[in-house]
């Protein structure tokens, strides 16, 4: 039993800020380490006081930062105001349009840009600055104004915009049929043998590290979503590999976690262990010419290249190529002079 639980009053009006459910595989689990592993920039203090206001709540029960969490928990942070991410301000930002008409827009998003509000990234998002430069943008099933679907934080590339209802629905579909087409280039670690592949495995939340996904499988599927990720080899550099990743679902990380799953986990990825060096040599200048490469590419290595889908209202064929930004460009020049020089 968990002490001095109360049921949410109904004279105390609160505003959910966060809530998660518990895989079925979740081991017992201190909620304040929990939700650490689940939102990002969180602190323990700022999660440990929530549980103290009595805003933590396991299955609508108000808990201590004590309480154990179990699988199948319904975990929820409330707050008597309003969440930052719904007080959605325009923003006179920059953007980087490549096309835009009456019923979409695409945008070429650079590194860095975080795509919607949420914890501790209140401004300067993507959806900041459409709001600013689009009056009435329609809201997905998570309200979202506009998004159709979204990259990562340091991923850069192209996006599409839905500005109507019928957009929106329209491009949500052909996401969801996996009628649209997503290309990826992305540099990984390791030496990828086969000259393309394709790797199927269903993708959840990593049981030990919420903030990372991994792949399930066997058994164990059904903790995750089925995804698919087509890969083709486009160069080689000895330790590292460029590769053209092409999505067939779209799950968060889904290249991030699949290149992983095969060992060549993508170049400078800090969440998921390849802002180490995982190939090559143990000299000291070897470990200087990575870390210069670091340097020059401060994320992880992969844009958003191609994106192709039908027009909501005039039916055509739509394709779009962006290029690839200059840090990741530079990086590969580094690794293929480096290459040729091993080969001397």
């Amino acid at each position: 039993m968990i002490e001095n639980q109360e049921e949410v009053g109904p004279n105390k009006e609160l505003y959910e800020h966060h809530s998660f459910t518990a895989t079925a595989g979740q081991e017992p689990l201190r909620v304040d380490k929990f939700l650490m592993n689940f939102i990002e920039n969180a602190t323990r203090n700022k999660i440990q006081q929530a549980a103290k206001d009595g805003n933590i709540y396991v299955n609508d029960k108000a808990v201590k930062s004590n309480y154990k969490v179990k699988g199948h928990d319904v975990v929820r942070v409330m707050f008597e105001h309003p969440p930052h991410e719904n007080l959605l301000v325009g923003e006179d930002i920059p953007l980087d349009i490549v096309y835009e008409d009456d019923d979409l827009l695409v945008v070429n998003k650079p590194a860095g840009m975080v795509v919607h509000p949420g914890h501790g990234n209140y401004s300067g998002t993507l959806i900041n600055a459409l709001i600013h430069h689009i009056d009435n943008l329609p809201t997905n099933s998570d309200d979202r104004p506009g998004l159709v679907h979204r990259i990562d934080k340091d991923t850069s590339g192209l996006l599409v915009v839905a500005k109507t209802e019928q957009a929106m629905t329209h491009l949500a579909k052909q996401f969801s049929d996996k009628t649209s087409e997503r290309k990826y280039h992305a540099l990984v670690w390791g030496h990828v043998e086969d000259e393309e592949g394709t790797i199927d495995g269903n993708i959840g939340r990593h049981h030990k590290n919420r903030l990372q996904n991994t792949v399930y499988f066997g058994d164990e599927a059904e903790y995750g979503k089925p995804a698919v990720t087509h890969y083709k080899v486009i160069e080689r550099f000895g330790y590292v590999t460029l590769v053209e990743c092409q999505l067939e679902t779209g799950r968060t990380h889904q290249i991030r976690v699949h290149m992983k799953h095969i060992g060549h986990t993508l170049f400078n990825d800090s969440r998921y262990g390849g802002e180490k060096i995982l190939k090559g040599t143990t000299f000291t200048k070897y470990k200087q010419f990575v870390d210069n490469c670091f340097k020059i590419l401060p994320r992880q290595a992969l844009h958003a290249k191609t994106l192709g889908f039908i027009h909501p209202a005039t039916g055509e064929k739509m394709s779009f190529t962006s290029e690839t930004p200059d840090d990741m460009l530079q990086c590969f020049d580094k690794w293929r002079a480096y290459a040729k020089h091993r080969k001397l």
